[in-house]
């Protein structure tokens, strides 16, 4: 007997890099969504226009399982295998010198020129 529910991804138990991977089921069902609808859009040329109520169909049929799935992954970006403590600054740091101060100005009399009488 095959359940849903026999598979149990760990929770808290992987390293803060390293996340579970999304539920099997779950990421059958959303590839299947995601076939689906691209062979709907490149076999059916009214996939690809627009409807009344629902907008742009590729978007409903291609973009939006599409992003489901890689939101079941957790956004995960391909090829970025780079853990946190190898990650190099693309900058080197600043140094931390104390902020400028700007120079004081001596103030113009209050009562502006005066000239001798």
């Amino acid at each position: 007997m095959n359940t849903v529910h026999a598979h149990r991804s760990p929770v808290l138990s992987t390293s803060a890099g390293e996340r579970p991977p999304p539920h099997p089921v779950l990421d059958e069902v959303l590839r299947a969504v995601v076939a689906i609808g691209a062979v709907l859009l490149i076999l059916v040329p009214e996939a690809r226009g627009v409807h009344p109520q629902l907008g742009w169909l590729p978007l409903w049929l291609l973009g939006m399982p599409l992003i489901a799935w890689w939101a079941a992954h957790r956004f995960r970006l391909p090829g970025r295998a780079v853990d946190d403590a190898e990650r190099r600054p693309s900058r080197p740091l600043r140094r931390r010198l104390p902020q400028a101060r700007r120079r004081v100005r001596p103030r113009a009399p209050v009562g502006g020129l005066r000239t001798a009488a």
